[in-house]
């Protein structure tokens, strides 16, 4: 009788859970049993790994094996455990040492000829390993760079079965052919979803994405924008179609600040899980850009599928921006359900197959025409649309997530001055992000002991306690309280917006002129202010 143990990972979402694979040889009538709640393709390993190692020149055993996955009941699936499930067969027939094999990690699936096959998800896959105490861990050789982004951790990258029993054993690695010049490699195929990638890619960086100087006009959206990136707020663009909406909002990503290492992880960890990782680009390290249709269902909005959810695009925006262009077509389900996720910064979906905890700390951009013709604010337009109908379109967007949103600004036609350049060349994306850069260093100083990164996440009782204005500067505030203009969440949400101009302009604390900057992006009200002010340290 063998018997030999190693481990693997399952993925609930993006959270690993360590699997021990066990694999016990006994006599009796050659048959391969796999229990441990596998899905379907799972138990198709069993056929994989048996043509994988006779065709990597090992003998398969003619006995009675039983491969046990642990925690029985843990739901596993994927293909990522064929590697695993091949050494642990290998060790109980004692064609490897089952001690060479007991603390490692093995991720990957295995092709019939014994290839090793990417997988995705290495990366959160490893970073549970990491955390259950594991620090050797074996990968496809695709991932390798993916997998060696986890600090403390030793990778080996192996290209088939034959090389991973070969370092197992102490014998010479056999080189093995990789794909042909100018031929795409067939191998990467695993690590990529077909069509999850549409509207959700990565955002270039401000060298390569569009720049802010393509914009013509618009100087308080400009100035909602650059707010929005310096404090983490939430944006609402208004205004009928061709004045620049989209364009608007397409180059907010780029004047995100750089992700730190913890949020390149964080992402990258989404991403791969997703399958929307780039091949050859193992860490991301830009703001991300998620933008649905508006067809989009809520489960494709917060996450969802058959089994265990899958992450939806508020998550595959965790860290970056997630825009709604027509913003109103979308189902109101669908953006109701947006609600929890931009108050508390993850989505927690229940299906029956389990319950899946995904981050989802994005930034909302919201753009809406004011009427479904789009003509209803241009003065001299003939807006052939019912006050009704006008009403109804406008109220597809809630007052409860409107109330989550920080800035609502109109953006008015382009002016033919503005257009033809007449108007003067507006700011780079390059010299707005400096500055976002800047304010964020502010505020990251002022909260550096507590647990919150911009002013967007300080919870409102700290602000009105903790973090206080100039005296005298929430008069005007308050008055928009006892009419009823304000509710408390958007009294926060005001708080919250002012200090973030502070910091854009240089002021230890928000002033009468900050708060009074601050209602007129939340309210779209004027309240007198310079429309450059806040634009400049």
């Amino acid at each position: 009788m063998g018997f030999a143990r190693t481990c693997s990972v399952a993925l609930v979402g993006v959270e690993g859970v360590v699997v021990e694979v066990q694999a016990d040889l006994e006599p009796g009538v050659a048959a391969f049993t796999l229990v441990g709640l596998p899905d379907k393709s799972l138990s198709e390993s069993r056929d994989r790994v048996r043509a994988a190692v006779v065709n990597s020149g090992a003998e398969w055993p003619q006995k009675k094996l039983t491969v046990g996955l642990s925690p029985a009941s843990v739901p596993k699936g994927g293909s990522g455990f064929d590697l695993a499930v091949a050494a642990a067969v290998l060790g109980a027939a004692e064609r490897i040492d089952p001690r060479a094999i007991a603390d490692l990690v093995l991720i990957g699936e295995l092709g019939l000829d014994g290839r090793v096959r990417p997988v995705r998800g290495v990366l959160p896959a490893v970073l549970a390993a990491a955390d259950a105490g594991y620090r050797q861990v074996v990968v496809p050789e695709q991932t390798a760079g993916e997998a060696s982004l986890v600090p403390g951790v030793s990778v080996l990258g192996v290209r088939t079965l034959r090389q991973l029993i070969a370092v197992l054993t102490d014998e010479p690695v056999p080189d093995e052919e990789a794909a042909e010049d100018g031929r795409p490699d067939a191998m990467l195929a695993g690590l990529l979803v077909p069509g999850a990638g549409i509207g959700t890619g990565l955002a270039a960086g401000p060298a390569e994405g569009p720049d802010l100087a393509d914009v013509a006009g618009q100087r308080r959206a400009r100035l909602a924008l650059e707010v929005a990136a310096a404090g983490g707020h939430h944006l609402l663009l208004s205004g009928p179609p061709g004045a620049g909406k989209t364009m608007l909002a397409e180059r907010l990503p780029g004047i995100l600040p750089p992700l730190t290492r913890q949020e390149s992880l964080e992402v990258t960890a989404v991403h791969s899980v997703a399958g929307i990782l780039p091949p050859g680009e193992p860490l991301v390290r830009s703001a991300p850009y998620c933008a649905p249709h508006h067809s989009a269902t809520m489960q494709s909005l917060v996450g969802g599928g058959n089994g265990l959810p899958r992450p939806g695009a508020v998550s595959l925006a965790h860290r970056g921006v997630l825009f709604l262009d027509e913003a109103p077509e979308f189902s109101g389900k669908a953006l109701d359900a947006l609600r929890q996720p931009l108050e508390s910064g993850h989505v927690v979906i229940a299906r029956a197959a389990g319950v899946v905890r995904l981050p989802a700390r994005f930034l909302l951009a919201l753009a809406a025409n004011p009427c479904p013709c789009g003509r209803h604010t241009l003065h001299g337009a003939s807006c052939e649309c019912p006050a009704s109908v006008v009403r109804r379109y406008q109220a597809r967007l809630s007052g409860p997530l409107l109330d989550r949103v920080d800035l609502r600004v109109e953006v008015e036609p382009v002016t033919r001055a503005d257009l033809l350049g007449q108007g003067g060349r507006g700011e780079s994306t390059a010299t707005v992000a400096a500055r976002v850069h800047e304010a964020r260093d502010r505020a990251a100083g002022r909260l550096a002991d507590t647990p919150w990164r911009v002013n967007s996440e300080i919870p409102g009782h700290e602000l009105r306690t903790r973090h206080l204005a100039a005296p005298g500067a929430l008069a005007a505030a308050e008055r928009d309280v006892e009419r009823g203009l304000l509710t408390a969440r958007g009294l926060d949400r005001v708080l919250r917006v002012a200090w973030t101009v502070a910091d854009l302009t240089g002021h230890d604390r928000p002033d009468s002129g900050d708060i009074a900057l601050a209602l007129e992006l939340r309210t779209g009200v004027a309240r007198g202010v310079p429309v450059g002010a806040g634009e400049h340290a």
